[in-house]
């Protein structure tokens, strides 16, 4: 009931193996930090690039290799359908990701996959594994230890920090999440808030019908299954598990511990 497969389909996501060997889903937090310090993460490197200071130029990601984008012709399209379009001397470039000036990149150990934009006054900490065909949008702030699937949004004014998206998972607009996890499809209503630190000490304990749980973590925000929506202005406690399909309604507070899936939270 609260093991990963409870929550998520995790066939087509690349980091699956985050969750292997896991009995209760909130453990994958916990293994987050190894899990992204062993990955093979290829140094982002270009003359343009000083640390935390905002690029003057644009860059364009190919092949590994970042070049300046002024010698590029650029669409700027939906990235996530792939609208996302870089040409050189004619030649389309196929997966070709894009960071405008504007954006500041702190570290070097940022991986970001095909066909991503990462706009104008975004911030992004290193460490971060960005796939394929994401936006991080403009004033979006990733603090470290953010592990972003495929076909995900992180949006204006969003802060994400030591957390998992699952592929088209999308968190568009005025945002906080914190030591979290959202499944494939979830969408975050714009001003959601993951509330992640209990006012006392100790661990975040998960309620569920057969009584509290240690979680072992001091911080937990939430964990949403697969497709679950929340709407506008919507917070959620400390350790809040919600089951996949399940609905956070607008301008509510999500009580901490485990709703089964196709919950309707008001």
């Amino acid at each position: 009931m609260l093991n990963a497969s409870s929550f998520f389909n995790l066939n087509d996501f690349l980091h699956k193996e985050l969750f292997t060997g896991t009995d209760y889903v909130w453990e994958a937090l916990g293994n987050l930090k190894t899990y992204v310090d062993e990955q093979n993460i290829e140094r982002l490197e270009h003359v343009c690039l000083t640390y935390g200071a905002p690029l003057e130029r644009p860059l364009v990601l190919h092949h590994g290799k970042l070049s300046c984008a002024m010698e590029y012709k650029i669409s700027y399209g939906d990235a996530t359908k792939g609208e996302l379009e870089v040409a050189r001397n004619g030649q389309l470039l196929q997966g070709a990701s894009v960071i405008m000036a504007g954006a500041v990149i702190m570290g070097r150990r940022i991986a970001i996959g095909q066909g991503v934009l990462v706009e104008s006054g975004a911030l992004i900490k290193e460490p971060a594994i960005i796939g394929d065909h994401c936006e991080i949008r403009q004033g979006a702030y990733l603090r470290g230890y953010c592990l972003i699937g495929n076909r995900c949004i992180i949006g204006h004014t969003t802060e994400v920090k030591h957390s998992i998206f699952l592929n088209d998972s999308k968190a568009g607009h005025f945002a906080y999440v914190g030591d979290s996890i959202l499944g494939a499809g979830a969408n975050l209503g714009a001003g959601t808030k993951f509330a992640n630190l209990r006012f006392l000490p100790g661990n975040v304990q998960v309620r569920t019908p057969e009584g509290s749980l240690d979680s072992g973590l001091r911080k937990f925000g939430a964990i949403l299954g697969d497709n679950v929506q929340t709407g506008c202005n919507s917070v959620t406690n400390p350790g809040t598990l919600l089951g996949p399909e399940s609905i956070l309604m607008p301008n509510t507070t999500s009580p901490s511990g485990f709703h089964p899936g196709k919950s309707v939270i008001r």
